[in-house]
């Protein structure tokens, strides 16, 4: 799929996670995705891109259980696309993401999409809570703790085929 990054000797869940989401395109299929695009032709309109490379990245997304491909004509056989449970949790992402590039690539300059939090009116500013105590969590309050025997990318791929 045109990757020229390797992390297959990284033991590292970032890494783990570019593998599936990583390639140019993906995110935005997932962003549409979450936007209730479902079908090639749907993507391939709002996208622009070219379909051989939606293609790619749709077959990607289905063998990596992020999306699911469910029929739905038979002649021509014809394809929907719909997010799964292993999809829908990367919602938090994207938001961060949409949140990430309105304020540091974007600033006072109209992004042309905002995200209104629908309880309270406001824009959206996401923030990073913990998921035990609902506190915001800080970067200087994490402690990052790496076993030694933790497998690589290469060996959880291995493992899965």
């Amino acid at each position: 799929m045109g990757r020229t990054a390797d992390y297959s000797r990284q033991s590292c869940s970032i890494a783990a996670t570019l593998e599936v989401i990583g390639d140019p395109w993906t995110l935005l299929v997932i962003r549409d995705a979450f936007n209730g695009v479902s079908r090639f032709e749907q993507w391939q309109e709002r996208l622009g891109v070219a379909r051989n490379v939606l293609a790619a990245r749709l077959k990607s997304l289905v063998q990596h259980g992020v999306l699911e491909a469910r029929l739905y004509s038979e002649r021509p056989p014809r394809n929907e696309y719909v997010l799964t449970a292993k999809g829908k949790d990367l919602y938090g992402v994207l938001i961060t993401l949409h949140g990430w590039g309105a304020k540091h690539v974007y600033g006072d300059t109209d992004a042309g999409v905002d995200m209104i939090h629908k309880n309270c009116g406001h824009s959206l500013q996401p923030r990073i809570a913990c998921g035990c105590c609902g506190e915001i969590v800080r970067p200087r309050e994490l402690e990052l703790k790496i076993a030694a025997d933790r497998p690589t990318l290469a060996d959880m791929q291995k493992r899965d085929a």
